[in-house]
């Protein structure tokens, strides 16, 4: 459905997306993830036609991005673009007539937004008057109101308290199980996690991982445990055969040394903290995320 090759863009010497591929089809969610300036959102832009690559092919269903498929594109910018001093429901129906939707149909899905993200007692306000997630709420809706075949999301979830950040992750996968295909850029790697099924991780412009959630998982397994304890857990980290540890306070992710099993860890611990649970784990995509980023880092 969308199929990217060698994507570069350049800003005179600087090369923001250096060589990016892939490819996509219907009924996935992609997450695109990065550091901050990682060339994220360069890169969403440029497939998305806003802005030209200097090289390299952008293709959906087959064809060249242009405007022929920007009423079936819906794009959620990082920052927000809303009218400030317009009412709710006018600024909606404005974004709804750039894709070219008649007033009763737009009026229909207006409404429809309005009441399944519960801002039926908003759409009178100005957008200055509401609080950020509801501007988020609005910026969501201006992004899906022509039902898009492609929705590509540049941080989605800015702005959501726990309970809207759901309702918003409901609303995606169950696009994404009507066939759409959905991009995902966020820093979040526990909802992208959840969510996408296939990642491509970037850092400085080129890929530095991709593929599908459980095949990295598999590429990065590891002598990973997970532990929470009573007492000071301070000393785990000075262990010899302890690689990496990641520390909470009375809760750590720890990365062994291969020559040393979770069982022997136990044992040496043991006596020296009250374990209150202990399990053997599968590196987290943040936790991956931080390695593959610091050893990429290292190379410069």
């Amino acid at each position: 459905m969308l199929k990217v090759e060698n994507l570069t863009k350049k800003f005179n010497d600087i090369v923001a997306v250096n060589d990016i591929s892939f490819r996509l089809s219907e009924g996935k969610m992609f997450g695109l993830l990065g550091p901050n300036g990682a060339g994220k959102t360069t890169t969403i832009r440029t497939v998305l036609n806003i802005i030209k690559p200097t090289s390299g092919t952008v293709r959906f269903k087959d064809k060249v991005i242009n405007e022929e498929f920007f009423n079936v594109i819906g794009y959620l910018p990082e920052e927000r673009g809303l009218y400030k001093k317009s009412k709710v429901l006018d600024v909606i129906m404005y974004f709804a007539s750039l894709k070219n939707m008649s007033h009763h149909h737009a009026n229909e899905a207006a409404n429809h937004w309005i009441n399944k993200l519960d801002l039926s007692a908003l759409k009178t306000k100005r957008i200055e008057e509401l609080s950020k997630g509801n501007q988020q709420k609005i910026q969501f809706i201006c992004a899906v109101i022509h039902n898009p075949e492609l929705l590509i999301l540049d941080e989605p979830f800015s702005g959501f308290d726990p309970i809207n950040q759901q309702i918003i992750k409901d609303v995606l996968l169950s696009f994404s199980n009507s066939g759409k295909l959905i991009i995902l850029s966020t820093h979040q790697m526990e909802t992208a996690e959840k969510l996408c099924s296939e990642i491509l991780l970037i850092n400085k412009g080129k890929e530095v991982c991709s593929g599908s959630i459980s095949e990295i998982k598999r590429k990065f397994a590891s002598n990973n445990i997970k532990i929470e304890f009573e007492g000071d857990g301070t000393f785990i980290k000075n262990m010899s055969f302890v690689k990496s540890v990641d520390s909470y306070n009375n809760y750590a992710e720890i990365q062994l040394e291969d020559s040393f099993t979770p069982s022997e860890f136990l044992k040496a611990v043991i006596d020296k903290i009250e374990v209150k649970h202990f399990s053997i784990v599968e590196p987290t995509l943040n936790k991956i995320f931080i390695d593959v980023i610091k050893e990429d880092s290292n190379k410069k």
